[in-house]
């Protein structure tokens, strides 16, 4: 499924040598010292950071298409297929960098069926807010549109062309009418990333606002998957 041969260490990579590796980062420690992180390619930036920040050199990052964030019922089956092909690679630690994501269940099915752990929360907006945040306040957000980083990048194409707003332009309002403002959740302070959720929200109709929240929760989970 992916490339798994040595490369750099995930401390020194960097977003594009993920993606031209096929989604792969492997680690240069022995195999018994590694931790297989198999995540969503939406977080593939903030994991690699956070492995940085951290000096986690021992983890392999292993990324599912971004884009399953709008298609979520292909999640659960390739997380099945990806552990089946790290423990065929011999890796005894492997962690999931995904929250429930909308697997409606079957995430935690597998996990508890294999003895691993994910990403705990409901989805990425919420770890990234911060879990406990997040849910003390979500009655008070439910009109509420959430970008990330990753989305507020790839506005268009996670939301505009799946759900074909550039073809029928009479969608927004149906899609979007019961929302009332966007909510950039930003992982990194970045201009540019502020200025593209602002046409996002303009683009849709809605309010604007703007909330730094760094990595929240990931931080913790990815440090206590490997074990730190």
């Amino acid at each position: 499924m992916t490339d798994q041969s040595p490369a750099a260490d995930i401390a020194d990579a960097d977003m594009p040598e993920v993606v031209d590796r096929g989604g792969a980062i492997a680690a240069s420690a022995p195999l018994a010292d590694r931790v297989r992180v198999i995540a969503c390619g939406a977080i593939a930036r903030e994991v690699i950071a956070i492995c940085r920040a951290n000096h986690l050199k021992h983890i392999d990052l292993v990324c599912l298409p971004a884009i399953w964030h709008v298609f979520p019922e292909k999640i659960a089956p390739a997380i099945r297929e990806a552990i089946d092909e790290a423990r065929r690679e011999g890796y005894g630690r492997i962690f999931i960098g995904y929250a429930e994501c909308g697997t409606q269940g079957q995430l935690d099915k597998i996990c508890a069926e294999e003895g691993i752990e994910r990403i705990g929360g409901p989805h990425c907006y919420s770890f990234f807010t911060g879990n406990d945040a997040f849910l003390a306040n979500i009655d008070e957000e439910f009109t509420a549109f959430y970008l990330t980083d990753l989305l507020a990048r790839q506005f268009e194409a996670f939301v505009i062309e799946p759900l074909k707003l550039n073809e029928h332009p009479e969608l927004r309002d149906m899609v979007f009418g019961n929302y009332t403002k966007i909510v950039y959740l930003a992982q990194t302070h970045d201009a540019e990333l502020e200025k593209k959720a602002r046409w996002a929200a303009d683009y849709l109709g809605l309010d604007y606002e703007y909330r730094f929240t760094g990595y929240g929760d990931l931080t913790q989970a990815i440090v206590t998957a490997a074990g730190r």
